[in-house]
């Protein structure tokens, strides 16, 4: 076959192979005019995808700073260990004063059992919160009738208690009531005893409700109970949990989270910063070297892109807002003469301190400006930046495409080029041979001729 013909030199003595690529050279300059420019897109789709992505951080911080219950968060405390306060998202700013007078409690009782049984199973009916069980032990052994009272559903828990030796025992049971309150109390009989007589019975401690006093000493003296030693809803949104009783007063007060609220605005901060900051990398101009060797100011990725410059101006136009007479620096979200913000936590916690409501308008003034601008950017279906991605995105795909193609179209004239020079080198030889065998003949006819 011609194609599998070596033909640098065979001949003609040129180097084909050499210049097939000099040619090929010259021809794929486009390509690489192409690769180039791909290149230089997918940095600019990878920049804006970044930046993208920390402005919709922004976005999502601005939209948690604009929610009411974001700033509804509130801590109670309490003047004495004895009663812990915990607050729900229901909690407003208040104050209550109380003593524990009583803590809640189960029943304890110890029962006498009968001698022995009608049959072989005892039979004992519960009265326990107003219902009535039957229990029904597998026999009259003191651990099968403990068993039966400790399955699960009784509502009471029980124990063998030997009141005898180790020698003679002589067992009692102890039923203990699984839920505290007074409406948790409990009684037993006994269904079949051979002796026909009633449990005797010992109380070792009565079932009880908790009990406080709300403002004690005033004439708005409230008493105040719980099956449980947990009140809840004393104050809106707060439950109340007493252990210890006492005549000391004790003062629990509900307030704003402060500290709850600076993360609120630290947050913005922190995600204004980050855009700000990939804004300022991504624009500023470098020294390049020009192609007569001097010096060049060299654009960045993202100078003079009207989506990303709408963007940074936004973000310090929130930081230069003024919300009745106040600037957000007077909370603490402080934009520098460089263009960068800062946030100052002590200056926030005093400010709201102050002045919870003005604090929260200023920080919602900032985060509604925020948000817009964050939206219109970096929206998933109609945002600028997202649109730009887009647009590049498949900018870059035509251009990988058309590189792919020279790949083929390159191949392909390799292959022509090739068929070219060797069908030239072949073309040669035979002339070659032509040549050689003609001067063959006439040297025969020569040497013919002489003789």
């Amino acid at each position: 076959m011609v194609g599998s013909i070596g033909i640098d030199g065979l001949i003609s003595g040129m180097k084909t192979t050499e210049l097939i690529d000099q040619l090929l050279a010259v021809e794929g300059n486009q390509q690489k005019l192409l690769a180039s420019k791909r290149t230089g897109l997918q940095s600019v789709v990878s920049a804006l995808q970044s930046l993208n992505t920390k402005v919709a951080s922004l976005g999502t911080a601005a939209t948690t700073a604009l929610k009411a219950e974001s700033w509804q968060t509130t801590t109670a405390s309490s003047t004495s260990t004895s009663v812990v306060a915990v607050t729900s998202t229901d909690a407003t700013p208040s104050s209550v004063t109380m003593t524990v007078d009583t803590l809640a409690s189960s029943q304890s009782t110890l029962y006498t059992l009968p001698t022995s049984y009608s049959d072989a199973k005892p039979m004992f009916t519960l009265a326990i919160g107003g219902e009535l069980k039957t229990i029904t032990a597998s026999s009259d052994h003191i651990g099968d009738i403990v068993s039966a009272f400790n399955a699960e559903g009784t509502g009471v828990s029980a124990s063998a208690v030997n009141v005898g030796t180790a020698k003679d025992p002589v067992y009692k049971l102890q039923l203990t009531g699984t839920t505290t309150g007074a409406t948790n109390s409990f009684s037993l009989t006994a269904i079949n005893p051979n002796d026909g007589t009633a449990l005797s019975a010992q109380s070792l401690r009565t079932a009880a409700d908790a009990q406080i006093t709300l403002w004690p000493g005033t004439p708005g003296e409230t008493k105040v109970f719980s099956s449980s030693n947990e009140f809840k809803g004393v104050l809106t949104g707060v439950d109340l949990t007493v252990s210890k009783t006492g005549a000391e007063e004790v003062t629990v007060t509900v307030g704003r989270n402060a500290a709850t609220m600076s993360k609120l605005a630290a947050n913005i901060v922190t995600n204004l910063s980050a855009v700000l900051g990939d804004i300022a990398d991504r624009t500023k101009s470098s020294t390049g070297t020009a192609t007569d060797g001097g010096s060049i100011l060299k654009g960045g990725l993202l100078s003079g892109n009207t989506a990303v410059r709408v963007m940074q101006q936004a973000a310090l136009t929130a930081g230069a807002l003024q919300v009745d007479g106040k600037s957000p620096a007077s909370v603490g979200i402080v934009l520098g003469k460089d263009g960068t913000f800062t946030y100052d936590e002590a200056k926030f916690t005093a400010a709201y301190n102050a002045d919870p409501v003005g604090t929260q308008k200023i920080v919602q003034a900032v985060a509604s400006t925020l948000e817009t601008a964050a939206t219109s950017a970096s929206d998933p279906t109609k945002g600028s930046l997202t649109a730009q991605i887009k647009s590049y995105e498949g900018e870059v795909s035509d251009l990988a495409d058309r590189i792919a193609d020279w790949d083929d179209r390159l191949t392909t004239r390799r292959a022509s080029l090739t068929r070219t020079y060797t069908a030239m080198e072949v073309a040669m030889s035979k002339m070659q041979s032509t040549s050689n065998f003609l001067s063959q003949q006439l040297a025969q006819l020569n040497a013919n001729n002489a003789s």
